[in-house]
């Protein structure tokens, strides 16, 4: 959730860590703040706001130094004030700490520092940190001992970085199921979250596993493992995304730069190496049951591939949300755990993971982060290439998922033989030609879908109709235009409408149907049935068809008429159409399109 940056070498860093933030504050930015070691000690800034909203306010590049730390919170203990603000400090002031994450174990242990005379001045897990810091601290005179003791009496999750005027050389860092990395660069080292907090100035990364810490100094850095203390030998990563591909490119919006790079994207997913895509193919072939898993926006990913599995390959496979695998799925040797996730470290589908692995599955997954945690911890892993997404809102990376899927069900289905050769080329054949369809759409009907949205702004509830493999698509239309522009919408199967929805159509209620191509005989007739039934209760329908105008218009009170495309790919284009209305609604609404209210990018917290 939160963002870490950091910073330590022969120059003022205070610019870099504005630049590590400022690249971090998708992944929260409720408040922020840095902490700096110079000749008078440590100084701490922080305050509600955002990074450069922050940084103006408190001149924060006027502090000169050489080493420091930088914090962009997305609260979860705590309101959102200054006080709950990251760095926090220990009572005597030799200890500065920033932590994503959170300590389950923080009110046992704060009752504790309370008996002791210790006094918090905030409502946050992360304030316990800076305290037992300074306990174990006076007891042994030695920082890292004393970090090694802190963590071994902690709970729960976390990213923790610290900086001591005992120590005004180092950073001490160390990770547990919250992402951190180090950059090394020749004379200067870096800690973030992810590759963002550095991109601008080093390429090579040092990723931390599970229970490991490290500490940096300018010109070295050493991680050693938590419980042995031993020095672990870790590989350099290059990163390859371009530090450009994070920035705006004179769009007014990451979310519609990244809507735009779809086309791209999709490339980039059909061209992904054969043989790792072979390879999870042969997993699903395997295996005697295979789960689909993500959460959010990555759960109506999964339920998508539920449909093309089950259309293309004849396979059911069961699509769980996973925060409730655990509760659902009877995993064991012969099963299969694929999972998707865009950043790689949601906090929920990595629990699922480690769960299915400790009862001997097999595990895989479409993850667009090189070197994320669950990149790493799977079996077999597609990297999708998607480059980076900074929007809080997935539009890009979920699309390139929905392809993957599509491209594994056609494999497997051709494994199976339940697909021709041929039929195979012309499936393969249709999604190539996607990437220029959906361009010609956002050049051609983006000015319509706007016009469109503005009219309709202000309608206060929608309601995302799809039967059969639209209905994942109505759910992450609908799941879009409330992340993004703060409207009740919900998506549902058209045949949910008889058994109680009809009831709610009225004047509040307006409804968008995504109609299949009329040649899908059985899931178009029964779509315009339930439209139909919306219009004879004179409720508001817009609907996005592949239909020539006027076959069926005077059913629609709007109408968005695509180009002719095949079913196999009709579904992805109309998941653009929902995500550009969502985007243009947010705009006419005024809404921060980039940073929408309580939500961040990577979810890694319970």
């Amino acid at each position: 959730m939160c963002g870490i940056s950091g910073a330590i070498g022969l120059k003022n860093i205070s610019e870099l860590l504005f630049e590590g933030i400022k690249n971090l504050e998708y992944r929260g930015y409720d408040s922020c703040g840095v902490g700096l070691i110079n000749k008078s000690g440590l100084l701490i800034k922080k305050d509600i706001g955002g990074v450069e909203e922050f940084y103006r306010k408190h001149n924060v590049l006027q502090y000169k130094s050489k080493i420091g730390i930088a914090h962009t919170r997305w609260a979860t203990h705590g309101k959102v004030t200054k006080g709950n603000t990251h760095p926090f400090t220990s009572r005597d002031g030799n200890f500065a700490v920033v932590h994503n994450g959170i300590i389950s174990n923080y009110r046992p242990l704060k009752a504790q520092l309370q008996k002791e005379g210790f006094k918090f001045s905030s409502e946050t897990d992360t304030e316990v940190l800076a305290h037992l810091l300074e306990k174990f601290y006076k007891r042994s005179r030695n920082v890292e001992n004393t970090f090694v003791k802190m963590l071994n009496l902690i709970e729960g999750t976390y990213a923790i970085a610290f900086i001591s005027s005992y120590h005004p050389g180092q950073i001490f860092c160390a990770k547990k199921e919250s992402p951190l990395m180090l950059g090394i660069g020749d004379e200067i080292k870096f800690i973030g979250s992810d590759f963002n907090a550095f991109i601008d100035h080093t390429k090579n990364a040092v990723i931390l596993d599970d229970r490991e810490y490290a500490i940096i100094s300018r010109d070295a850095y050493v991680v050693k493992d938590l419980l042995s203390k031993e020095e672990i030998t870790k590989p350099i990563t290059k990163i390859e995304w371009d530090s450009e591909t994070s920035k705006k490119g004179g769009y007014p919006h990451y979310m519609l730069k990244e809507i735009y790079e779809q086309p791209q994207t999709i490339s980039s997913a059909l061209d992904l190496e054969e043989s790792g895509v072979d390879e999870i193919v042969d997993l699903f072939a395997k295996s005697k049951s295979s789960y689909l898993l993500g959460v959010g926006t990555t759960f109506y990913v999964a339920k998508y591939g539920k449909y093309v599995f089950s259309k293309l390959a004849q396979e059911f496979f069961p699509s769980i949300s996973s925060d409730e695998f655990m509760a659902l799925a009877n995993v064991n040797k012969q099963s299969l755990f694929f999972c998707a996730s865009q950043s790689g470290e949601t906090f929920d589908t990595l629990s699922a993971l480690k769960h299915a692995k400790s009862k001997g599955a097999q595990t895989a997954a479409v993850v667009n982060v090189m070197g994320s945690s669950i990149a790493r911890l799977v079996d077999k892993v597609v990297l999708q290439g998607s480059g980076p997404e900074i929007c809080v809102i997935s539009t890009k990376a979920a699309l390139s998922q929905m392809v993957i899927l599509t491209v594994l069900a056609m494999k497997l289905a051709l494994k199976k033989k339940a697909i021709t050769t041929k039929t195979y080329n012309q499936h393969m054949l249709s999604l190539r030609e996607l990437p220029g369809i959906i361009q010609g759409i956002l050049n051609e009907r983006s000015g319509f879908i706007h016009r469109l949205a503005h009219k309709y702004s202000g309608t206060r509830n929608w309601l995302y109709l799809g039967r059969g493999v639209y209905y994942p698509i109505a759910l992450e239309s609908a799941l879009k235009m409330k992340e993004v522009a703060y409207v009740h919408a919900e998506g549902m199967p058209g045949g949910f409408l008889k058994h109680g929805t009809l009831a709610m159509i009225d004047d509040d209620v307006s409804s968008i149907v995504f109609v299949p191509p009329a040649e899908d005989k059985v899931l178009y007739e029964s779509t315009m049935h339930s439209i139909e039934e919306i219009r004879a209760r004179s409720g508001f329908v817009l609907g996005i068809h592949f239909t020539e105008r006027g076959r069926n218009s005077d059913l629609y009170s709007e109408e968005l008429i695509l180009p002719k495309v095949p079913p196999l790919t009709a579904p992805l284009i109309q998941l653009v159409i929902g995500q550009l209305f969502a985007y243009f609604t947010a705009t006419s609404l005024k809404r921060n399109i980039d940073k929408p209210r309580s939500l961040a990018k990577s979810v890694t917290v319970a």
